[in-house]
């Protein structure tokens, strides 16, 4: 077998590297590749579809497809009701701004979203996000105008932050929310969330402003004297029916519509209920006055006061976050259901842009919801038309049906968001990280108890912070390996993996699997002479010795200035100790930089080999049969023979 020839090809000018790196790092997906080789006018229309989905699927659309996205349409509708009107309340919001933000949003999502799936609404945990921060600097019971107007800028300014890394392409910016602090987060924020909801249950006026668990029982159990055995009776009936629901849908998967419209099932009893028994007259308390209208424009409400303005950038911030992550995690998730992709920048845009008109027609903050979500997958949407039909839904409620919600009790409102957080609290996905990986575990219970027992904000970014803290230990302690040959073959795999593999006479093979550079240079450097280090120590007593290293560099990406002096120091280290430096497959990203530094020169080209089995090859031919005497770490002389 002739050896294959090594490219020494002159260095890529730096033009030509940069746009290479702000493709694969802006554009993974290379999203323009339709367009290539393509007339003017054929390009422009194509353009015209890919920013602006719509353009694609609603020509080629038709009846057939119309009579399911009505079906899932009329089914979200019927949820999108009672959640926001409950999540309205958990964010301190007029119930009628829950209902105004699944009328408009829906429809700048249909057009510009890509998910053929995703449901747009609020959810519960940046409602309560949005409540806590904003209510620390604006109490929403002493001045509920400022309150709600800040909260509308927090939702713009949401909108703005998400528009940005969308069009900018920094979608990966999302990425560093891993799905461990998601699921702590959650299951704290919904543990939180069921006990602010006893409030509702227990019929009580007087509530703490504070989220984390201490604060909420303390307030519970000191203001025990307003519980009314009332309230708890129809919310504990309201949450055992809303629980059975869930129980028939989990056996019985073809009866999902049964989950699903039982929260307006709740609703509307709980309406009749309260107004036949009277209900404000047993401590049973209403969500009251509902106003007929659509949304009213509130874009001269935006408040950018300095005074104030640090509230609603904070809260704005960490819920675009947050929500991004959750939506595009969920719109991916179904999409892969039907072996199907969605665009996550596009994703981004779509929620940048329907927040941003939010904010202008009373709404706060929206995105795609899972419980929503999953409802609209499982009645059957084939596009984002489902979107269309629940926000024309909305406007018919909107314009004719909300002062028959004016009697809801809050207690049905409260068994309802009970109902669905508990669903939230995921105990299996807990034990499976824990069996699983201990960091993962650690990263999500971080999140979990950071959230529920200090704040929603400090526990997310305690999490993140481990998070980073874990990504920054894999790259300053990247992986490295000694190879061996698997008997029989060609080979070369990690010795302590396969520990059938045999090492190589007179050669130490060495892997290694991260990038070079200043974070983990020293590291790679002390790791590699401490393999030769034990290498000599065995070949003392088996009569072998080290005297050619073989660096394996298939999975070093990229290098630094301070990875090729380590590449340096390691060579200089073992030529002293009579030990020839090899490289192995070097990558052209490294492989430009050893050249325009002259560590190729340094080397030799001679060195420098395509595969393993090459360098062993070339190796074989040069071994000497003894070895001179040379000195060891301690300065003594040692002899090795073969």
């Amino acid at each position: 077998m002739e050896s294959s020839t090594v490219n020494f090809a002159a260095p890529r000018s730096f033009g030509k590297v940069l746009k290479s790196d702000l493709k694969e790092t802006l554009f993974p997906d290379d999203p323009f590749h339709q367009f290539k080789n393509e007339p003017p006018a054929r390009r422009a229309k194509k353009a015209l579809e890919y920013f602006v989905p719509i353009f694609e699927w609603l020509p080629k659309y038709s009846l057939h497809l119309f009579k399911y996205d009505l079906l899932a349409g009329i089914t979200i509708a019927s949820l999108a009701i009672p959640q926001g009107i409950s999540y309205a309340k958990l964010a301190n919001l007029p119930p009628i701004i829950g209902l105004y933000s699944s009328f408009v949003p829906p429809f700048i999502y249909a057009i510009f979203g890509s998910s053929k799936y995703l449901a747009v609404g609020n959810v519960a945990a940046s409602s309560v996000l949005i409540a806590a921060t904003i209510g620390e600097k604006v109490s929403p019971v002493e001045n509920p105008t400022l309150y709600l107007h800040l909260v509308f800028t927090s939702t713009f300014i949401s909108g703005l932050f998400e528009s940005a890394l969308g069009f900018f392409r920094l979608g990966i910016l999302v990425d560093f929310l891993s799905h461990s602090t998601i699921t702590g987060f959650m299951g704290g924020t919904a543990v939180i969330i069921c006990l602010q909801q006893l409030k509702g249950i227990l019929g009580m006026k007087h509530f703490t402003t504070h989220t984390d668990v201490v604060s909420v029982l303390s307030a519970i159990f000191r203001n025990r004297h307003e519980w009314r055995w009332e309230s708890a009776v129809v919310g504990i009936i309201f949450l055992t029916f809303l629980q059975f629901t869930k129980f028939v849908k989990q056996k019985q998967p073809k009866l999902f519509w049964v989950s699903a419209i039982a929260p307006i099932v709740t609703v509307v009893t709980g309406c009749v209920f309260a107004y036949f028994a009277h209900a404000e007259k047993h401590g049973i308390p209403i969500v009251g006055d509902l106003k007929k209208g659509i949304n009213p424009p509130s874009i001269r409400d935006l408040n950018f006061d300095p005074k104030y303005i640090s509230a609603p950038l904070k809260a704005g911030i960490i819920t675009a976050t947050i929500s991004l992550a959750e939506g595009i995690a969920i719109g991916r998730s179904f999409a892969i259901m039907r072996n199907e992709q969605i665009d996550g920048n596009k994703e981004i845009i779509a929620f940048g842009l329907m927040n941003i008109v939010g904010s202008f027609t009373s709404c706060y903050l929206t995105t795609g919801p899972f419980s929503k979500t999953a409802v609209n997958f499982n009645a059957g949407a084939k596009t984002a038309m489902a979107n269309v039909v629940m926000a024309i839904c909305m406007m018919f409620t909107l314009l004719f049906l909300a002062p028959l919600f004016s009697y809801t009790p809050l207690v049905a409102l409260s068994a309802i968001i009970m109902s669905a957080m508990l669903g939230l609290i995921e105990l299996e996905k807990f034990y499976h990280l824990f069996k699983t990986d201990k960091f993962d575990f650690l990263i999500c219970m971080v999140a979990f108890f950071g959230v529920a027992f200090l704040s929603m904000d400090v526990g997310l970014m305690m999490s993140v912070g481990l998070s980073l803290v874990r990504a920054l230990l894999y790259v300053a302690r990247p992986a490295t390996c000694r190879l061996g040959n698997i008997p029989n073959s060609t080979l070369y795999r990690d010795v302590e993996q396969y520990p059938g593999a045999n090492g190589v006479q007179g050669m130490l093979i060495l892997q290694l699997g991260s990038p070079i550079y200043f974070a983990n240079s020293g590291y790679i450097r002390e790791r590699i002479l401490r393999w030769i280090r034990d290498e000599q120590a065995l070949g003392k007593s088996e009569g072998n010795y080290i005297e050619y290293i073989l660096l394996e560099l298939g999975g070093v990406t990229s290098i630094d200035i301070t990875g090729i002096e380590t590449l340096l120091e390691i060579r200089r280290n073992c030529e002293g100790k009579g030990i020839k430096v090899v490289l192995v497959n070097p990558r052209i990203e490294v492989m430009e930089k050893l050249i325009l530094t002259k560590f190729i020169d340094t080397l030799g080209k001679e060195w420098v080999f395509l595969s393993i089995e090459d360098a062993i090859r070339a190796c074989r031919f040069s071994l000497r049969s003894s070895k001179p005497t040379i000195e060891d770490d301690n300065g003594e002389g040692i002899s090795y023979k073969v």
